[in-house]
């Protein structure tokens, strides 16, 4: 295996965030890893999903949301996988993308993006203050196994994922378990966020675990708020789809086009919405600076009386009424009297004045009269009208920067991958698998989902050897007898299914728990980050067990995994 193919099958084992954006194909290699997993076909054994293709798209979604919600958390610490640093990653990453390049759309590499995500100190947000500018954290995108393992770690009831891992999550399980076409699955990664666009109805986002109607995209809530941050202030650096991918840096895209033509053209459709009275007060509900501008009209006993908005919105929060549709009535009808003012300040603008007037000019923001009446009838009194009409503008249509499609060359020399949701488990499997010559992604796929009698050895042991270091940092201070003995003493229990699938050394130390051949890799791994000579790990009848230059055994634990004579020769450094 040349080093460039020893590079990306490594990544595709250890799946860091910057390997996916390095190696974008690996983002749907992980979808695919979660669609073999016998892990996720349980799923559909279980009560909770009985009946579910019977009903409509969202109702299906909401029921997959609900027990993703209750089975996993966010997670994106740096503990969890350990710390690299910009050197040697870039070094790694030099013969694909230069590392000024690379720092155009990576956070980890000095993206700067825009200034809503950075007019904080990132570092200190993901707290990096605490090391050198150099240190970068080794995120690494779980698969379905490592993100159940969670519930075995300290501090942890239920599975865990970062960003990437519940995208990739959603998008298998939606397809296996709710019956969703891959077609209509579309995975985007931002350079600090991951989520899915469901081309469904208007459109579905989902972000992390939430999903976003298009009606929710715009109600004004800090829900909503927070699921809009990424497509308003990120551009989209890589979208993945059954058909292949797009990515902002790399010319070539192996998605097929008009697959990317109609994501794109929905999702501009989603991201847009005519300006009603309601969504006027919509965005006056997510918008604290310009909502201070602005009081609410209401007759009392036949007298107009006064209210802030602010003030309306915030007895909102306790109510299942709203200030912005037709139960306005029934909340204003729960605000004490004496809350309401006789008058108000010059300096405030009535709402109902800015509603009626939205509602019977039927105000259309993109057009330039509209736009300016609008601002005549706002005025400046309390802050610049320009400004808050911009502001509207941007709240109803929100543009987003997608790869540029027009400086593409769409490649159509890979396949799709032709998964359909009445097949089996085991067509699956073959199907990828027989996919693996002509496109990379279902190759990628199987070294994602860890089969050692599928994929060969050497990206394996790669990446256990350089890539795990939370169990080398773990370790320092244990001599090899404590270090022996405290992998010993752990559960002889595998995080992954089958006889062919393995751990990487930082999953077994994280979750404290491996089959005998997972436990002497880690082992292994750790004595030869030591300085040890040769190492030879070697699966001998049920056991497994390393040996020295001289044939000495250091540790055996017992073993249901590979076959007889399974070996790993690790030379030392």
């Amino acid at each position: 295996m040349d080093k460039k193919q020893l590079e990306r099958c490594s990544s595709a084992v250890t799946l860091s965030d910057m390997e996916v954006f390095v190696f974008p194909e690996l983002m749907y290699s992980l979808v695919l890893a979660n669609i073999m997993s016998p892990r996720l076909w349980l799923w559909r054994e279980d009560p909770w999903f009985h009946g579910i293709r019977k009903l409509k798209p969202y109702r299906r979604l909401q029921r997959l949301k609900q027990y993703i919600m209750e089975h996993y958390v966010f997670n994106l610490d740096l503990e969890t996988w350990g710390l690299t640093n910009q050197a040697r990653e870039l070094a790694r990453f030099e013969s694909f993308l230069t590392p000024e390049v690379i720092a155009q759309s990576n956070a980890l590499f000095g993206y700067t993006g825009d200034a809503y995500y950075f007019d904080m100190d990132i570092r200190t947000h993901f707290g990096l203050d605490k090391y050198t500018s150099d240190i970068i954290p080794y995120w690494k995108t779980e698969t379905i196994e490592a993100m159940d393992a969670f519930r075995h770690r300290e501090g942890f009831s239920a599975g865990a994922g970062e960003c990437v891992s519940l995208a990739a999550l959603y998008a298998s399980a939606l397809f296996v378990v709710a019956g969703i076409p891959l077609e209509k699955i579309f995975l985007m990664a931002t350079p600090l966020h991951s989520q899915n666009f469901i081309d469904e109805g208007e459109g579905i986002l989902i972000n992390n675990r939430r999903l976003v109607t298009k009606a929710m995209w715009f109600n004004g809530t800090q829900i909503s708020g927070q699921a809009r941050r990424a497509l308003e202030n990120e551009r989209v650096t890589i979208v993945a789809h059954h058909t292949g991918f797009i990515h902002t840096l790399y010319p070539r895209a192996t998605i097929q086009q008009h697959a990317f033509e109609r994501f794109a053209k929905q999702l501009r459709s989603y991201l847009k919405t005519n300006l009603t009275p309601e969504i006027l007060g919509n965005f006056l509900r997510q918008n604290p600076k310009v909502r201070d501008c602005f009081v609410l009209r209401w007759p009392i006993n036949g007298i107009n009386r006064y209210l802030l908005l602010e003030q309306a919105f915030r007895f909102e929060q306790d109510s299942t009424y709203k200030v912005t549709d037709e139960t306005r009535e029934r909340l204003m009808e729960t605000i004490p009297i004496e809350t309401f003012s006789a008058g108000y300040l010059p300096c405030k603008v009535v709402l109902n004045d800015i509603e009626a007037f939205v509602r019977t000019r039927d105000v259309n923001l993109e057009n330039a009269e509209d736009v300016e009446d609008l601002k005549q009838a706002i005025g400046n009194v309390c802050m610049s009208a320009s400004e808050i009409v911009g502001q509207l503008s941007l709240f109803c249509h929100t543009e987003p920067r997608l790869p540029d499609a027009t400086s593409a060359t769409f490649d159509t020399s890979e396949p799709a991958i032709p998964l359909t949701t009445s097949m089996t488990r085991e067509e699956i499997i073959a199907c990828i698998e027989a996919l693996r010559a002509k496109n990379m992604t279902a190759d990628m796929a199987f070294y994602a989902w860890r089969d050692l009698s599928r994929t060969s050895l050497e990206p394996f042991m790669l990446a256990a050897l350089e890539r795990n270091p939370v169990s080398q940092n773990g370790s320092t201070a244990l001599s090899q007898h404590e270090l022996l003995a405290l992998v010993t003493s752990w559960p002889d229990e595998s995080l992954y299914d089958g006889e062919t699938r393995l751990a990487q050394p930082d999953e077994v130390w994280n979750f404290k728990r491996g089959d005998g051949l997972e436990k002497a890799i880690l082992i292994a791994a750790l004595l030869h980050a030591r300085g040890a000579g040769p190492l030879l790990v070697v699966r001998k009848a049920d056991q497994a067990q390393i040996e020295n230059a001289e044939g000495v055994v250091i540790g055996s634990w017992a073993s249901k995994k590979m076959h007889e004579g399974f070996s790993i020769n690790i030379e030392p450094l």
